[in-house]
């Protein structure tokens, strides 16, 4: 008789490394930090290796001598973070296929245990199953040119400042406030605050954060410039140069969504669902998606109901939308949002040259 020895496997990728076990394509997880990188290595079919923690520069060296001594393809994935994509970039020059994808919860059996070890491990093992086949494992994160991400940067800082502009004016009106004293719209500005009429050590207060604000403004007002003259020229009424160039760059590439429910997904405005068995429920919208373009479109629309009357999707909830405050605040917010969802539609088509504005009701 023949004695058969039972083998117990205690995962499926040791499954996999018994009857797969031969040598293939390298994967990299790697969990990325401000100054160094947590990498777990899977060769093949086999297990992934124990997690390496490298400097950045030594984890370049290494990546650059494993594609080099070996002759398998190499691939490569990471969680978006706020270091942005220089290390694709890098990883992308030494011919390593690397992939970004969004920040998603890795601890898939709910162990409550969280490592970066861990992570990396989880990241390796769903970019295995992506390069085997499964184009779903992994939530992959366009990464832009470089040439984008600088013209990206230009609206962006601009809405910092008017943010940080806002912060520091409401500062003001909050010690005037405090101390009694009736808060002055725009107080920071050079003739307003010359008659400001507050005590004379509450100015020498605000004189600390009044400079800061004028000068901000400036700034401001100098970007403001800056990228309208960007704009076309020709834009049809109510559009806005400073918001078509904010959607223009937000979007990168009109030409990269194939179809209408790609460029709709993409703007988060779809609604959500729950559904199981036999019920079916729609909650609000996802949220998934660019957070700024979404922010641009919804006061997009908002002109195009006062400018654009003919648009389509304006008349379709023009009764809603003509009650203004006398409709609910539930319904005014569905009727906006599909507005913005129509119109990142009809952007789209124009921009890909599909459908001219005046066809889609869009006039100058």
């Amino acid at each position: 008789m023949h004695s058969i020895n039972n083998i117990e496997l205690s995962s499926l990728e040791e499954t996999r490394c018994q009857f797969n076990g031969g040598t293939g394509a390298i994967k990299l997880g790697i969990d990325v930090h401000q100054d160094f990188y947590v990498v777990v290595e899977q060769v093949g079919g086999s297990n992934p290796k124990p997690p390496q923690r490298l400097a950045k520069e030594a984890f370049l060296h290494w990546a650059t001598r494993l594609k080099q001594k070996s002759s398998a393809e190499v691939y490569a994935v990471y969680e978006a973070c706020g270091f942005g994509f220089s290390l694709q970039r890098k990883l992308s020059a030494l011919s390593i296929n690397c992939y970004v994808v969004c920040p998603q919860k890795l601890d898939e059996q709910n162990r409550r245990v969280k490592t970066d070890g861990l992570d990396a491990k989880a990241l390796c093992l769903k970019l295995d199953r992506f390069v085997q086949g499964n184009r779903d494992a992994l939530a992959i994160v366009r990464v832009p040119t470089e040439e984008h991400e600088q013209l990206r940067a230009i609206h962006r800082q601009r809405e910092q400042l008017v943010g940080a502009r806002k912060r520091l004016e409401a500062q003001g009106r909050s010690l005037m406030v405090n101390h009694g004293v009736e808060p002055v719209q725009n107080w920071w500005k050079p003739r307003t605050f010359a008659a400001l009429p507050a005590p004379q050590w509450m100015k020498e207060l605000l004189a600390n954060s009044q400079p800061i604000l004028v000068a901000l403004q400036q700034k401001i007002s100098a970007l403001t410039v800056e990228l309208q003259s960007a704009a076309s020229p020709d834009q049809p009424r109510g559009l806005g140069k400073m918001t078509s160039v904010v959607i223009d760059r937000e979007i990168g590439d009109w030409n990269r969504f194939n179809n209408r429910r790609q460029i709709a997904s993409y703007t988060g405005l779809c609604p959500g669902e729950y559904s199981s068995g036999n019920t079916r429920l729609q909650s609000c919208v996802t949220k998934h998606g660019n957070p700024r373009l979404r922010a641009a479109l919804v006061e997009l629309a908002w002109r195009l109901v006062r400018f654009q009357r003919d648009y389509k999707a304006v008349r379709k909830w023009r009764q809603i939308l003509a009650k203004g405050a006398l409709a609910t605040g539930a319904a005014r917010k569905k009727a906006i949002v599909a507005v913005a969802r129509q119109l990142a539609v009809d952007l789209w088509r124009i921009k890909t040259g599909r459908l001219s504005a005046e066809e889609l009701g869009l006039i100058n």
